[in-house]
């Protein structure tokens, strides 16, 4: 591909060149590639087939992720979280010892992997909150939890200027990615002042299946807001929010 150069950007096909628009600016390039049936069917494509059906089973996972925890992210995203997301997911399922190239899966991949995976690198987790918190997952309970010791917001949080109130919330997901469906809980501290006031050791839950035998995400977030008239809005748009995989409890 090239990069469109001059005053005028062009969009669509001329000739055997296609022109469209990117995250990288506009771009061109040559019609061509190798024919689909050749690719379905020939023997020469056998790792191409193997690579595409492992690819599009990590894009299905992240789809079922981002779907489960999207009251959170929504707010809590960059450009290229869809492609990121999907490139560590790929990365676990070829972590499968167990099924044969093609075939491997997220559910028998080291999931643990996806822990410490930020939604949103303009706002990553371990550059924004310092204080002191640990996770839990009771299986049998089906219960998340991620408990905080005291801290004062202007001296652990990095907030963006304009900051006035802040919110953190754990998101807890069961994930069954064979069937594409899963199970959702959150909580939230609710909307606090961003001062030096302490905030007293908090302990939040979720609760999902007990006894699952689904892997379980728990995610941890801050949401940036300012104050007008009484009135609460997300800071530049969730610009600087942060989502964060905290852990990731696999069976």
């Amino acid at each position: 591909m090239a990069k469109q150069a001059g005053i005028i950007k062009l969009k669509g096909t001329i000739d055997d060149v296609s022109f469209y628009k990117t995250e990288d600016g506009h771009l061109a390039r040559a019609k061509g590639g190798i024919d689909r049936n050749k690719i379905l069917h020939s023997p020469a494509f056998a790792r191409t087939r193997e690579n595409n059906s492992e690819f599009g089973r990590a894009g299905r996972g992240g789809k079922l992720l981002r779907n489960s925890i999207r009251s959170l992210m929504q707010n809590a995203k960059d450009r290229r979280v869809v492609s990121r997301l999907t490139s560590q997911l790929l990365a676990i399922i070829k972590t499968d010892p167990v099924n044969a190239r093609g075939q491997r899966t997220l559910d028998d991949g080291n999931l643990k992997l996806l822990e410490h995976f930020d939604f949103n690198l303009n706002g990553k987790l371990d550059t924004t909150f310092f204080g002191l918190y640990t996770c839990g997952f009771d299986r049998v309970a089906g219960e998340a939890s991620i408990s905080f010791n005291e801290f004062s917001a202007t001296a652990q949080i990095t907030a963006p200027a304009g900051t006035t109130h802040y919110k953190i919330a754990l998101g807890s997901a069961e994930l069954d990615f064979e069937n594409k469906e899963f199970v959702y809980d959150e909580m939230e501290m609710g909307v606090l002042p961003y001062d030096n006031t302490t905030v007293a050791a908090t302990n939040l839950t979720a609760s999902l299946t007990p006894n699952s035998p689904n892997p379980v995400v728990i995610v941890l977030g801050i949401e940036f807001q300012q104050e007008v008239n009484g009135e609460y809005y997300s800071l530049k748009n969730g610009a600087f929010n942060a989502l964060n995989v905290v852990k990731v409890d696999d069976i």
